[in-house]
């Protein structure tokens, strides 16, 4: 019920997912990153700690490989699981476990991972990581790129409601953590749509967090 990719830039240190689902809020549950540490996605049946706690292992300096096994020893249920672990340094991988709904499927690039369940064609994740790979512009244009690729492969089975991206840099919260919560028409091109309206304020809000004084005008009123 979910197609997804998980990236990282090695040149900027960028860290960052997207995902859609025919699941409300299918952000709120799989979408992981953090700063300087690496990206995570839990899908399929999902636990979401899953997640965090694949990072807070790769913040220890666990390999990926190690991290699934800390993972498997931590949930008994790890079969119903497809996991993406895309460390900013080190192994990349993903696991599909043997009660994966559907049709599922996964791919790896060079700096990038693929998987989804429940799809309309096993070529969706392949198609992302060949959208992603081919593509220019900073990492949250490349993973909305390549899930607009996934659409135009087939996505899901069924129809798509929900869609998210998150990406981190330097801060120890998201950089852009933007969310189609639900939508009865096309949730991947709004959230392209969300990612135009906010990149322009993307730094913005950055320097209001770390330097309130020097910060640009609020814009809004009663603001000064």
């Amino acid at each position: 019920m979910t197609f997804s990719i998980a990236a990282r830039c090695p040149a900027s240190g960028m860290l960052g997912v997207a995902l859609a689902s025919s699941s409300i809020a299918v952000a709120s549950r799989c979408a992981h990153t953090r700063a300087r540490v690496g990206a995570a996605l839990s899908q399929n049946v999902t636990l979401p700690s899953l997640g965090t706690r694949a990072l807070e292992l790769l913040a220890d300096g666990c390999a990926s490989s190690v991290v699934l096994a800390r993972l498997a020893q931590l949930d008994a249920h790890l079969a119903w699981r497809q996991l993406i672990l895309v460390p900013l340094h080190g192994e990349m991988l993903i696991y599909s476990g043997a009660h994966a709904l559907g049709v599922h499927a996964e791919a790896l690039g060079e700096n990038c991972a693929a998987a989804g369940n429940l799809l309309a064609s096993p070529e969706v994740p392949r198609a992302m990581v060949a959208r992603f790979e081919s593509s220019q512009g900073s990492l949250p244009e490349r993973l909305l790129a390549a899930l607009a690729a996934g659409v135009a492969a087939g996505g899901e089975a069924g129809p798509i409601h929900a869609a998210g991206l998150q990406v981190t840099e330097a801060q120890a919260w998201p950089l852009v953590d933007l969310r189609v919560d639900w939508s009865d028409q096309q949730p991947v091109a709004e959230l392209a749509r969300l990612w135009q309206q906010y990149q322009p304020q993307m730094q913005d809000y950055v320097m209001r967090a770390l330097s309130p004084a020097s910060a640009p005008g609020y814009a809004v009123a009663g603001a000064f």
